[in-house]
């Protein structure tokens, strides 16, 4: 059976074309170049039927341009995008653009996403009018019904957006998602500004949400705590490039690569005595100007010479797992080796 989401080779470019003044600087020899920007390169990652897919990263490494591209909002570069073995064309060709409806995103800020002028009637049912999925006049049951799956009062629907506090809107957008029968949801650090209490029952919602309607997640989040309580599996990002992909108990339990590692030793514990944090040194690197090699190695403890000059690809370490980091070809040739010809 074909994933429900595979990513092959995705990438997303933006380029900033030269504006009048630099083309005119460029008849002297000035030399400007165009702005060019690889948010996403060259990521390969399935997400099968009914998973929860935990996306990681630091802000800036990508995840959310990549959320766009699985949600249809952002166009890839090059690469190709599959949902249930079909690109979205064949999509269309098989279905029409309805058929286009079963992949939603669910946005970081409900306030910004959420028409200001639109009533919560409005806003949840337009979709499913416009694409005949219920009638207009079956619009304010269905609506209702939708409240109530999401935890509202459905006599709140005649009211607008700047009327609920911060976890009713992240509701709202919940509901406004899935009033188009979908079937995979883009989430895209869905609860990172709620309060710590309303983020659990919001939580709650959506592992509910996922056993009541069979639903797949792409969940986005840089709260490595919430990605360790939802997801199945876990993918850390930097730079625009996945790093490591492990089953979320195994990742946390035994982190393989660098980056993994200094962000999982730096998660906040309640049983942690006098642990002493340890931040990684450094920024991560520009996009506009990323390093050669691996792009972690200028923060990397660990980095050896290969690191600087080769990009390591993304290779199975184990069942399930993998990870993009020359150490482990290094360790691999150590252990090859008889003992007294270990490397160090």
């Amino acid at each position: 059976m074909a994933a429900k989401l595979a990513l092959e080779g995705v990438g997303k470019r933006f380029v900033k074309p030269l504006d009048l003044a630099s083309r005119a600087a460029n008849l002297l020899g000035a030399g400007v170049n165009e702005t060019i920007i690889d948010a996403v390169d060259g990521v390969d990652l399935c997400v099968n039927a009914g998973e929860v897919v935990g996306l990681v990263g630091e802000s800036g490494c990508g995840k959310t341009t990549l959320g766009r591209i699985v949600a249809g909002i952002l166009p890839p570069s090059r690469g190709q995008v599959r949902y249930s073995g079909h690109t979205r064309e064949q999509l269309v060709a098989r279905g029409g653009r309805k058929a286009l409806l079963k992949t939603q995103m669910i946005f970081q800020d409900p306030m910004a996403s959420l028409n200001p002028r639109m009533r919560i009637a409005d806003i949840i049912g337009e979709a499913p009018v416009v694409h005949g999925i219920i009638s207009r006049g079956e619009r304010a049951d269905y609506v209702g019904a939708l409240l109530v799956r999401v935890g509202l009062d459905p006599a709140d629907k005649s009211r607008y957006p700047h009327q609920f506090s911060g976890g009713q809107r992240a509701r709202i957008g919940i509901a406004r998602a899935l009033a188009v029968k979908p079937d995979l949801l883009v989430c895209d650090e869905s609860v990172a500004a709620l309060d710590v209490s309303i983020k659990a029952q919001v939580l709650n919602l959506f592992m509910q949400l996922r056993r009541d309607l069979a639903l797949t997640y792409l969940f986005i989040s840089h709260d490595l705590g919430v990605v360790e309580h939802i997801a199945d599996r876990t993918v850390i990002m930097y730079l625009g490039r996945i790093v490591e992909i492990a089953p979320t108990a195994e990742l946390f339990g035994a982190p393989n690569h660098p980056y993994t590692r200094a962000l999982i030793a730096n998660v906040p514990r309640l049983n942690a005595r006098k642990h002493r944090f340890a931040p990684l040194k450094g920024e991560i690197p520009s996009a506009l100007n990323p390093p050669s090699g691996c792009a972690f190695h200028p923060r990397c403890p660990f980095a050896i010479a290969r690191c600087r000059v080769e990009r390591p690809a993304l290779v199975e370490i184990a069942p399930g797992r993998s990870s993009a980091c020359h150490l482990n070809a290094t360790a691999a040739a150590s252990a090859a080796l008889p003992s007294s010809e270990k490397l160090v």
